[in-house]
């Protein structure tokens, strides 16, 4: 049966060899699926496609055993691994998509995104945002050493933390209100995405919303075919 899978949100990082072998255990079951869509915060970090990192070589060979068996593979990027680009996902036998992406899911007009730019409520994080995705931005960040990018990144996610732990639990959450707004722009009357992990399925003006949740103690993806569509939960073996 044609089948297609998202997830989103590994937070992939050496400190967490557990979900790095919970990944490695998820590609090699569904060689069998047509297409795994990852929408972003594939890494804790990553400072760029020339990072000559352990777990970048890791992830890249896990990949490209992935693909090699058939299905596609489709990135996006999410706020935390924003610098992730063409020459890796080429490298990978990947396709990476802009943020959003609509797609047509068996029949179904479908919008896909990482979920961070729905959280408008945060003023300060999409101030972020716009810059972290400015291209001029990155390409200025690119120029710098890879030393300088990882020290970066370091301060970055200390940043996000502590930045986390002051905020209102429903300012880190979407936006209902624009929602509604890029579903109806974009004519869909599905929306998958991920980033403020926590999973579930909500009925909305338009049809759904679907939440990827991240991969800790245990990991969510969601499997669609032309009759089904599941947010599956799994333990992850620490």
């Amino acid at each position: 049966m044609s089948r297609t899978l998202f997830i989103s949100d590994l937070h992939l990082d050496p400190a967490r060899p557990a979900v790095i072998a919970a990944l490695a255990e998820f590609l090699q079951n569904h060689t069998d699926c047509d297409a795994l869509y990852i929408l972003g915060d594939i890494f804790e970090a990553w400072v760029g496609d020339d990072d000559d990192s352990p777990l970048a070589s890791e992830i890249a060979q896990l990949f490209r055993a992935f693909t090699a068996a058939g299905p596609a593979l489709y990135l996006m990027v999410g706020n935390r691994d924003f610098l992730l680009g063409e020459d890796f996902c080429a490298a990978v036998g990947a396709s990476l998509l802009p943020d959003p992406t609509p797609i047509d899911l068996y029949g179904r007009p479908t919008l896909l995104l990482h979920g961070d730019s729905l959280c408008t409520g945060d003023a300060e994080y999409m101030k972020f945002r716009a810059m972290a995705r400015s291209p001029q931005w990155q390409a200025q960040l690119l120029a710098s050493s890879i030393e300088e990018r990882r020290a970066l990144a370091a301060q970055l996610r200390k940043a996000s933390k502590d930045a986390s732990s002051n905020k209102a639990e429903d300012i880190m959450d979407v936006t209902p209100s624009e929602v509604d707004r890029v579903m109806d722009e974009a004519g869909v009357s599905l929306m998958i995405h991920g980033h403020t992990h926590r999973p579930a399925r909500h009925q909305v003006a338009h049809g759904e919303r679907a939440v990827l949740g991240d991969w800790e103690t245990k990991g969510w993806y969601i499997e669609a075919s032309s009759s089904t569509f599941e947010l599956i939960e799994f333990d992850i073996n620490q």
